[in-house]
């Protein structure tokens, strides 16, 4: 949870209460918090390269979430150099390639929905 490192382990962002743990990733305003406690932006300035580790019993993490986790990194470094900088362990069997791509595209569409 700091710029000092550069990976980001998502299971260190998963909502808990109680003894109970969410299985999904979802919403805006929790991929920017995430941005925000992960400090992303300042990693992604500080390192070559940047590991996003998914955690194992992953459900689901929908673009939404991906698209406002990104968005300053993929405006900066565009869908190529994003996808080669940053690596991606699914630690389960989750298959994040699908809302990744999506969030990618929305984010670099010229005009979105909130425009």
């Amino acid at each position: 949870m700091n710029a000092n490192n550069n990976i980001i382990n998502l299971e260190d962002y998963r909502v808990k209460q109680g003894d109970k743990i969410s299985k999904v990733f979802t919403g805006r305003d929790r991929g920017e918090y995430v941005r925000k406690q992960s400090q992303i932006d300042i990693i992604e300035q500080n390192y070559d390269s940047v590991e996003i580790i998914i955690p194992n019993n992953i459900y689901s993490i929908n673009p939404s979430f991906f698209e406002e986790l990104f968005v300053n990194v993929v405006k900066k470094l565009g869908k190529e150099y994003f996808i080669e900088k940053f690596k991606f362990n699914s630690l389960g069997d989750y298959n994040y390639e699908k809302p990744l791509d999506e969030a990618i595209d929305r984010i670099l569409r010229s005009k979105t929905a909130l425009d």
